[in-house]
């Protein structure tokens, strides 16, 4: 799962690993942590700790000896030097840094193995690869987020239009700078700042909305500030009402396909799709709460604004 996080995120992932041979209960731990250093010495150290991983119901029956032997033999195999590796285990070097490992792990405090640092903050959550991948994906969005609200750049007397640009044609929406001046600014700063450029599409309910402004594409991220919420009274009265999501007031905002009244008081409206529901229609559905193997959501290539 790391190689496929690693090889997924190239620019944004790097992976510090540090040894907790578990010698307290496993009586092969710390031969196994002094057999992936050996290999490493020979530019393998993946490779063998892998395989020690996946093949462990293998060897846990061995003695200390018979492993030893299994080790050179896999060493081997993946192309090593046997007797460099042999005498590489046996060393009491790699012994007492293995050791030396336990100890440093004991005295920090760390319960157990694997034990994940992200950031330098522990991480208990679920490590399964979709889970990983958001926090990847969030803390990557760190370097594209702001520190401010952005500055007033519209004027409410004027009038405001936007053609979001999709990979399956353009959605116009007239923007409503009198009945939601904090979201038409927000929205015309970031979109003439390129901050929508590339974000997909991320949740799209087809009868219901269709949500986007989220460069993570992982509905948890935004720009890194948030606003309040403007109570217009406008309505959920048709379909094509553009309001900002409430929980992340700051650039993810949604589409309605129909009149939603449910909604009404809840959220920011700030504009009306006036071309493009054949568009709308023919985003790809998408549940993030779904789980893994989504479809490939549809992005934005751009968003220009028209001032009149």
């Amino acid at each position: 799962m790391l190689a496929q996080l690693k090889a997924d995120y190239p620019d944004d992932l790097r992976v510090v690993y540090r040894h907790f041979p578990l010698i307290s209960i496993h009586d092969k731990a710390l031969l196994a942590t002094v057999a992936a250093e050996a290999a490493g010495r020979q530019g393998r150290f993946w490779e063998m700790h892998d395989l020690i991983f996946i093949r462990q119901a293998e060897w846990t029956p061995f003695s200390l000896e018979n492993f030893k032997t299994w080790l050179v033999g896999q060493a081997e195999a993946l192309g090593m030097d046997g007797e460099k590796f042999l005498a590489d285990i046996e060393s009491q070097e790699l012994y007492d840094f293995a050791q030396k490992a336990f100890n440093a792990a004991v005295q920090a405090g760390i319960p157990g193995a694997p034990f994940l640092l992200i950031n330098g903050r522990i991480y208990t959550g679920p490590t399964d690869y979709a889970n990983l991948s958001v926090i990847i994906k969030l803390y990557a969005l760190q370097n594209r987020q702001y520190k401010t609200c952005p500055p007033m750049v519209v004027d409410p007397s004027r009038e405001y239009r936007a053609t979001v640009s999709t990979e399956k044609g353009d959605i116009v929406i007239e923007l409503l700078p009198e009945n939601a001046p904090l979201a038409v600014n927000n929205f015309v700063y970031l979109a003439q700042d390129g901050f929508y450029d590339g974000i997909t599409f991320h949740r799209v309910f087809p009868g219901y909305i269709a949500q986007t402004g989220d460069p993570s594409g992982t509905g948890f991220g935004g720009p890194g500030y948030a606003f309040v919420r403007e109570d217009n009274g406008l309505q959920f009265d048709r379909a094509g009402v553009v309001a900002m999501e409430t929980e992340l007031n700051g650039s993810q905002f949604f589409i309605t396909y129909d009149p939603l009244p449910s909604l009404n008081g809840s959220y920011s409206i700030f504009g009306y799709v006036v071309t493009g529901f054949d568009v709308l229609e023919k985003l790809t559905a998408r549940d993030p709460g779904s789980g893994l193997n989504l479809p490939p959501g549809d992005i934005i290539t751009a968003v220009i604004i028209e001032e009149r």
